[in-house]
């Protein structure tokens, strides 16, 4: 579902700054040989993604869902050094790909991959984090908030994808449509807890922005 005109659409991307050779090179690759490339944030989203990490500088990055590593790579790019980012997907398949293009990152040292169930593998993880980027299994967006909201210190970030739902939550969602219905429960849960401030961008399939106060 497009949210703004095609055009339009066009001339935002070709006023933004251009992705890395590495991105573009993924990019790529992702659309030839993997399975659902609309899944990969892109050329735009990527930039967004970037530009809001710059801004926060954060020392730890939580990434759940790495799909082929496109937005890890982003999100990267304005981590302090010294920093970490773990990134966690469920899918084996794909880690080798991403770790692949991790490897020719200038801070690969920094980029963390593990395979599993998010649910499981988060209690196990040390420490807070100061921007976390939730893109993975959508009924369990909520879940994730609750299990990390509490590891983010004042002034940290939360970053959801896919909170439009492809306009999925303006309509009633039929019974049957656990997806719809956990998303719209996601961002009322945020909106009404007092515990945060949030925007949500219309940035392709929305992006969900949340500050703890």
């Amino acid at each position: 579902m497009e949210f703004i005109n095609e055009k339009l659409d066009d001339y935002v991307c070709s006023h933004t700054s251009e992705e890395s050779d590495l991105l573009y090179a993924l990019n790529r690759e992702t659309h030839v040989k993997i399975l659902q490339p609309r899944m990969l944030s892109g050329h735009f989203q990527g930039r967004v993604l970037s530009m809001f990490s710059k801004m926060i500088q954060p020392k730890r990055i939580l990434e759940l869902g790495t799909y082929t590593g496109y937005s890890a790579l982003c999100l990267v790019e304005g981590l302090q050094e010294g920093g970490e980012l773990i990134t966690i997907d469920c899918n084996e398949e794909l880690q080798e790909f991403s770790q692949s293009h991790f490897d020719k990152h200038p801070r690969k040292e920094a980029l963390k991959s593990i395979s599993g169930d998010a649910m499981e593998i988060i209690p196990t993880l040390e420490g807070d984090f100061d921007l976390v980027f939730i893109d993975a299994d959508k009924d369990n967006y909520l879940n994730y908030y609750q299990i990390l909201i509490d590891r983010i210190p004042s002034g940290g970030y939360i970053l959801a994808d896919n909170v439009l739902w492809s306009g999925k939550v303006i309509d009633v969602a039929s019974v049957n449509d656990k997806d719809t219905k956990a998303i719209k429960e996601f961002n009322m849960y945020v909106l009404k807890d007092d515990r945060v401030e949030n925007v949500l961008f219309p940035i392709r399939d929305g992006l969900l922005m949340v500050r703890k106060k």
